[in-house]
């Protein structure tokens, strides 16, 4: 009889932690923290601008959609934006290698980044500046559709997303030259 405690409490967490799973976001192949493979990175720092597969759990069950967001914070590179993803449907749970501009999914729209293009703009950094961290973020969303600025700022992406995040998750990788 002493030993039903322990196992009902044990039970319980174990059931809190499955349901209240956290929203996780990583790359197969960038690992957190670790550098980021020169086929991601921009053909003036060597590489094939390749977006990153990424793979997403957790998603809460409220999400309407999902922005994802690739953000360089190094204090010379002052938030520049190298993907901004939005409309995501909720139910959607990877982007495969290369997907920016080519296989997004139904409904998700590719924003202007700081680039000026459409999609997906691999790392640059300036040779010398040491390694610049890219933050890779997922915002679940309580609307369905994003009004923001073709061309956003990260300060507008996070004004605007203020009050309608569900969970937020996000890794960062780094690359420098």
């Amino acid at each position: 009889m002493r030993w039903c405690i322990p196992l009902v409490g044990v039970l319980f967490l174990l059931l809190l932690t499955v349901k209240g799973r956290a929203m996780k976001i990583w790359s197969p192949e960038i690992p957190n923290e670790g550098r980021i493979p020169r086929k991601y990175v921009m053909p003036a720092a060597g590489g094939e601008n390749l977006s990153p597969p990424l793979k997403w759990e957790g998603v809460p069950s409220g999400a309407r959609s999902l922005v994802l967001v690739c953000v360089d914070t190094h204090p010379v590179a002052r938030n520049w934006m190298h993907w901004i993803v939005i409309d995501i449907p909720p139910g959607v749970k990877e982007l495969p290698e290369g997907a920016s501009g080519k296989n997004m999914p139904a409904g998700a729209r590719e924003l202007v980044n700081s680039y000026g293009f459409k999609g997906y703009g691999g790392p640059q950094p300036p040779p010398g500046t040491g390694p610049h961290p890219y933050h890779f973020i997922l915002y679940a969303l309580d609307v369905e559709n994003v009004a923001l600025p073709e061309r956003p700022s990260f300060a507008e992406v996070e004004r605007y997303l203020e009050g309608h995040i569900l969970e937020k998750a996000s890794f960062v990788a780094y690359y420098e030259r």
